[in-house]
Parts: structure tokens; C-alpha cells; sequence
């Protein structure tokens, strides 16, 4: 069959140029041109309408009432942690897109996540275009999965892919990674934005098709985004990001986008000899290891997700020079130059010229401002050299004006408290239980309504 014309296409205006120029003919950007395939006008298929390409018959208008909706059904993966994070595991037909720097563990999980599916009945495929097959069988070794049965295709062409899909029809099949994946029909190099997308479009339309679940393995940039163009995380169901350091044994894969789960959920794994294992209690990770209460150290209970993680956030301050710095490590800079001034202009804790240095331990990232009375409680805590009582949690927003505002589901975040044994808090008003609450039995509970409030309050318990 014929290959199609090729084009090139600005990302800015869509103007079209039979060749590739350094500046759009039609809006003068600048390196704007990117390579695409012109639609045939013949009447013959197109690259998009094979068999198992197509992705659904057309049908007639009707409305949501009328539509008979079920849930989808999940295959379980046989990995707590990754199961949370998909919204329950595999869904037929679903596209998940996962990256992470290089070394995190991405092929070391979906490795063994295709052995226990194998092992458990499902249909698996491998597609491997870094790794030689007997790269793959050395690690499956290594993990410990004697006599395997996953099945391991090694090949990079898109067309042999999906003629290799179409025969076999995997319940899931794993493609590492997209990156180095490319079509005959385009004349640029794997890796490309033109071939990128062009291959992720058409491994979605073969998903949804066919119902073989597929997951991409996606490189990441030096800025920690996946590489390629934006449109592939629209493409795809679900993106999963795999975090953590590498010198640390612990990972996290959070999910970014999930059209079949929540979105922020993370799993939390331990790298060992024998691959990840899911961590039960992650929150012992990020809490503290010292044996008595130490200045500048407040717990808190963030969400991630639907789970509550208690999370130790430290502080250090010190006297500065000229120009003291702010440095904040999980936790946003500019919020914590924010917060330093509510302290000085609310609560009279003065930090002008001291260096300030705020981090959150086990190198999980905070973003959600519920961690604002906990940092600005270990500031204070730090500067006047005294440690807050032990078994001690606070948590809740700081605005400008000094007051404390409530954090989302609150309840739950006292619970997990109370559940690991913690027996004082400071919590918003608005957070704080009923009186014939029993759930919170062991944890004093203290309502503050400003963040004076909540530092004279901590001056009474010590």
C-alpha cells in the first residue's frame, strides 16, 4: 500500500506547508512546523479505519437518561499499592501512560505486575524496544520470577506492534516504551513529537477496539514532564507519575489523570532485592525516628487522594547574614515567604534576619495548604529552641489576615491520627468533632480560630 504525503503542520496557526521551512509561511513563527501525513482523498482505507482501528460503530443521538451505563469491570494486578492507584486495576480497553526518571523501577513494576496477572490466568504481553529480550529475562530472574510465562515481543515498528496485538489479543500488554516506537508512514525519528503522537493514537484506537488493556512507559524531561507533546496525556485514560529519590529505597507512583479512578491517589512502594513491594503503613515513612520530641519537628496529616498520610515537617532557623535565605524542600517556597510574614505581622514571631530552611521528610511533596499551621508551628517551634509536646498534630490553612482556616475532610485526618496512636491536636474550629464524637477517644482535640491562637496554645502544653 502506497505510504501517504507528508506534511508539515504549524502548531500555532494549523497552517500546512508541503516542506519543512524554520518559519511558518502563514504566521512567521518560528519553529512552529511539525510533521504530519495528509489525508488521502482516494477511496480507499485510510490509516485509521483497520479492523481494530476504528474505535466504536457509529450510532444515533440519545440521551444520558436512556444510555444503560455499568461499572466497569477491573482485573486486579496483584499489587495493592498499583491497584489503589489505577482506581482498582486493569480496566478492558484502558490506556494508562506511566513515567518517571530513568532507573525509578517503571519497568521493574509492570514486570512484575504482567507475572502475577500471567499467573493468575490473564493474557500478557511485553514489548520491549530498550531492552533485548534477554535484557527482560536476566531482571525477571533477578526478581525472582522463575518460569515465567509472560510473553516478550521485541520490536519497535508500530505496524509489526499492532499486527502482533491484532493475532494475540493480550487481556494487557505493556509498551517500553513509547519514546523509541515509530511508524513507516512518517519520516522522522522515534522519539519526535510527529512520531509520539502519531504512535500513541493509534496503540489508543487499537485499546479501545480491541479491549487489550495497554500500558506506555513514557520518558520524562530534565524538568521531571513527560517528554513528548501534551496531546499524549490527553490521549491516554489514566497518567501515572513514579517519584522518589534514587538513592532512597522508597518510591511513589502518583496518578496525575485517571478517567476510572481518583485523581492524586498514590502508591507507595519499597525497593528490595526482589523488585517493589507496596508499603502497608506509609506513614511510618515519613514520620520521625527521634525518641523524644525535638524543636523545629510538627507532624501533620495531609491527603493524598483519598489517603491520609501523617507526614513530618521539619524546620531550621538560624541566624542569617545580609541576606537571609528562605529554602523549602517538598513544600512551596513562595507560600513559605507568605507565611513567614503572617508570623511576623499576626503573631509577633519575628524571622527578618534569620535563615530559614523547611523540609518534609521521607521526599514527599506537599501541596495542598493544610500544611500552612504546621510549618509556621515548627518555625516557631525552632526559633524559640523548645520542642511541641510529644504524640503532638496540627493542620489546617493560614490566610493572610492571620485566621485558621478549615482543611477538607477533616475527620478523616484526626481519625488516621488517633489510629497511630497520637494524643494531642490542633485542628481549625471548623474541623474539630462533636462533643459525642467517641471516634477520636485518646486525642485531645484543640479548636483554634488564628494562628495566635494556636502559638499561645502551644506555649500551655509545654
Amino acid at each position: 500500500m502506497a505510504k501517504d504525503k507528508t506534511i508539515y503542520t504549524c502548531n500555532d496557526c494549523g497552517g500546512i506547508s508541503p516542506k519543512w521551512l524554520g518559519k511558518c509561511p502563514h504566521c512567521n513563527a518560528w519553529n512552529t512546523l511539525v510533521e504530519s501525513i495528509a489525508e488521502s482523498h482516494a477511496p480507499v482505507k485510510n490509516r485509521y479505519s483497520s479492523q481494530f482501528q476504528s474505535l466504536a460503530k457509529a450510532s444515533e443521538v440519545t440521551t444520558l437518561s436512556d444510555i444503560d451505563a455499568t461499572d466497569m469491570s477491573r482485573t486486579p494486578t496483584g499489587h495493592e499499592e498499583l491497584d489503589r492507584v489505577l482506581g482498582g486495576g486493569i480496566v478492558e480497553g484502558g490506556v494508562v501512560l506511566i513515567g518517571g526518571d530513568p532507573g525509578i523501577g517503571k519497568s521493574t513494576l509492570l514486570l512484575q505486575a504482567l507475572d502475577s496477572l500471567q499467573r493468575a490466568g490473564q493474557h500478557t504481553l511485553y514489548v520491549t524496544g530498550e531492552e533485548s529480550g534477554a535484557q527482560i529475562a536476566l531482571r525477571s530472574r533477578r526478581l525472582g520470577l522463575e518460569g515465567s510465562q509472560v510473553q516478550v515481543l521485541a520490536e519497535i515498528q508500530l505496524e509489526k506492534i499492532l499486527a502482533t496485538l491484532d493475532h494475540i489479543r493480550p487481556t494487557i500488554a505493556v509498551i517500553d516504551s513509547i519514546q523509541t516506537v515509530y511508524s513507516d508512514q512518517l519520516t522522522s525519528a522515534p522519539g519526535s513529537v510527529a512520531q509520539v503522537r502519531e504512535c500513541a493514537a493509534h496503540l489508543t484506537r487499537a485499546a479501545k477496539a480491541s479491549g487489550v488493556c495497554i500500558v506506555l512507559v513514557g520518558h520524562v524531561t530534565k524538568e521531571g514532564a513527560l517528554a513528548g507533546p501534551r496531546v499524549l496525556e490527553h490521549m491516554v485514560d489514566t497518567v501515572l507519575y513514579f517519584e522518589g529519590d534514587t538513592h532512597s529505597s522508597f518510591r511513589l507512583v502518583r496518578a496525575i489523570k485517571n478517567r476510572f479512578g481518583a485523581v492524586n491517589e498514590i502508591g507507595v512502594f519499597a525497593m528490595t532485592e526482589k523488585g517493589l513491594k507496596g508499603v502497608s503503613n506509609p506513614s511510618a515513612i515519613f514520620l520521625s525516628q527521634h525518641s523524644e520530641p525535638v524543636p523545629g519537628s510538627c507532624v501533620m496529616v495531609t491527603l493524598e487522594g483519598t489517603r491520609p498520610l501523617l507526614v513530618e515537617i521539619q524546620a531550621l532557623v538560624d541566624s542569617g547574614g545580609p541576606s537571609p535565605r528562605r529554602l523549602s524542600v517538598g513544600l512551596d517556597r513562595d507560600r513559605l515567604a507568605m507565611l513567614l510574614a503572617v508570623l511576623h505581622r499576626h503573631a509577633g514571631v519575628a524571622c527578618m534576619d534569620q535563615d530559614v530552611f523547611v523540609n518534609a521528610v521521607g521526599g514527599v511533596r506537599i501541596s495542598e495548604p493544610a500544611a500552612d499551621l504546621a510549618v509556621m508551628l515548627a518555625i516557631a517551634s525552632s526559633l524559640r529552641g523548645k520542642a511541641l509536646p510529644k504524640g503532638f498534630i496540627a493542620f489546617g490553612e493560614v490566610g493572610l489576615a492571620g485566621e485558621v482556616r478549615p482543611a477538607p475532610r477533616g475527620q478523616e485526618r484526626l481519625k488516621e491520627a488517633a489510629k497511630l496512636g497520637f494524643s494531642v491536636a490542633i485542628v481549625p474550629k471548623a474541623n474539630a468533632p462533636k462533643k459525642s464524637d467517641k471516634s477520636f477517644e485518646g486525642l485531645t482535640i484543640h479548636a483554634v480560630e488564628r494562628i495566635e491562637e494556636a502559638l499561645s496554645l502551644v506555649r500551655s502544653l509545654e
